[in-house]
């Protein structure tokens, strides 16, 4: 079984095939239900979007701790994939962040599980995609919320420079948010923030307003101009900064689309819906864009950052390249630190074209995957993923995840994870 939401809705560029082979079950499960602010909890269905998470708390004075940028992203694949945002080195990524799930099981029973109750399954569901059962709630922490963002602009040079500055911003807790965005291997501009109430006059700047330039194109003026900046953002724009370009993505779709005569008459039409683009595109241009376009977001320990981005150059070659520290706790489940403590981590997000000579997409693709294994990293699963099953399971911690598979009778009634994401499972 799977849920009936067909492959094109999703976020992930990745269509699944075992939509037309599985049971669909439909889940129209999108609503808001309850915001407790004395327990500081929202509780919310599978289908519920950050877009609507943010009209709603922002406007009673209330926000989530980790809010991933893309409108369309919904709370049931932030949990059963994953979410990250700017705020992750405080508060870890999405699923770090939820207090209970409410699952429908293999067997048509209804279960809700807490860190304290059916811990196990708690645990076991972020990353599992689905195949352990059927999200229908859950209960996330929310936090309160102020009406601006106080942004600082930084350009670095050199990656040794980056690398250090960049580290020393995720490690301090006074930062709300930290993000970089990197130009070239030795070119980056780091980005932290604070909320905030006041703002100076002359400063603020509404980065989400259709007319304005795209987030990454105005951060890059800072490194050109190689100075520093300070601007005030109001919340909710800096949460969806990146939604208006999909990160840098629409520059390959529309490539006029930051002209300011473009941005100024037109510009309230776009983003178009990633649903749309899905929709619409034949399997020949699915085809080229897997050849010839990467979108990929692998997390690795802060401490080999370094080491990561050398590879991501050699092998792939894309930039800009985002960079979204966060903290990875030591829980059980899929994803955990190789020790028993905390750790720091970063996801390397790489979203465009490949300027590598001769790319191909499943041998580059492996060597970066090979190189995330090695540094005991995760690849995010909404991506093309080219491992094999031994190596997949090298890289995910699968121990109670097949365990409860065996307890809850999953196995004749989901897919395994590694069939439901991976190319060499699906082809």
């Amino acid at each position: 079984m799977c849920t009936g939401r067909p492959g094109w809705l999703t976020v992930s560029l990745r269509v699944g095939k075992y939509k037309k082979t599985h049971k669909n079950i439909m889940i129209n499960l999108m609503d808001i239900l309850e915001v407790d602010t004395k327990k500081q909890i929202v509780r919310v269905e599978p289908l519920v979007t950050m877009g609507q998470v943010t009209a709603l708390l922002t406007s009673i004075g209330w926000t989530l701790p980790v809010l991933p940028e893309l409108d369309d992203l919904t709370v049931g694949g932030l949990i059963m994939g994953t979410g990250i945002e700017s705020s992750s080195h405080k508060y870890g990524l999405f699923q770090h962040i939820c207090t209970a799930y409410e699952l429908v099981l293999a067997d048509g029973s209804f279960v809700r599980c807490t860190p304290s109750e059916n811990s196990d399954l708690f645990y076991a569901v972020p990353w599992s995609c689905g195949t352990l059962g059927f999200l229908v709630a859950a209960e996330i922490r929310i936090i309160p919320a102020k009406k601006y963002v106080k942004l600082r602009f930084e350009p670095v040079q050199g990656l040794e420079a980056i690398c250090a500055k960049f580290t020393h911003e995720s490690q301090r807790q006074e930062n709300h948010f930290v993000e970089g965005l990197l130009y070239s291997l030795d070119e980056a501009v780091i980005m932290t923030g604070v909320m905030t109430d006041e703002v100076e006059p002359g400063k603020l700047n509404s980065i989400g307003n259709y007319y304005k330039p795209w987030f990454f194109k105005h951060v890059e003026n800072y490194l050109k101009t190689n100075r520093e900046g300070l601007e005030y953002i109001p919340l909710r724009h800096y949460y969806h900064r990146h939604t208006r370009s999909i990160f840098w993505e629409l520059q390959d779709i529309i490539p006029f689309g930051n002209n300011p005569i473009f941005r100024y008459l037109f510009g309230w039409m776009v983003p178009p819906k990633i649903s749309l683009l899905k929709l619409t595109q034949g399997e020949t241009l699915r085809k080229l864009y897997e050849q010839h376009h990467v979108v990929q977001d692998m997390l690795v320990p802060m401490k080999c950052l370094q080491q990561a981005l050398h590879t991501f150059q050699n092998d792939i070659h894309v930039y800009p390249i985002w960079l979204c520290p966060f903290i990875l706790p030591s829980q059980p489940g899929l994803v955990h630190p190789k020790g028993n403590e905390a750790e720091l981590y970063i996801d390397i997000g790489a979203y465009g074209e490949p300027r590598v000579k001769h790319f191909e997409a499943r041998s580059c693709m492996r060597q970066l995957e090979k190189f995330v294994r090695s540094v005991h990293g995760f690849q995010m699963l909404y991506a093309d993923c080219y491992m094999n099953r031994e190596e997949f399971w090298e890289m995910f911690d699968g121990s109670l995840y097949h365990k409860l598979r065996e307890k809850l009778g999953c196995q004749d009634a989901f897919p395994e994870v590694y069939d439901k994401i991976c190319k060499a499972a699906r082809h």
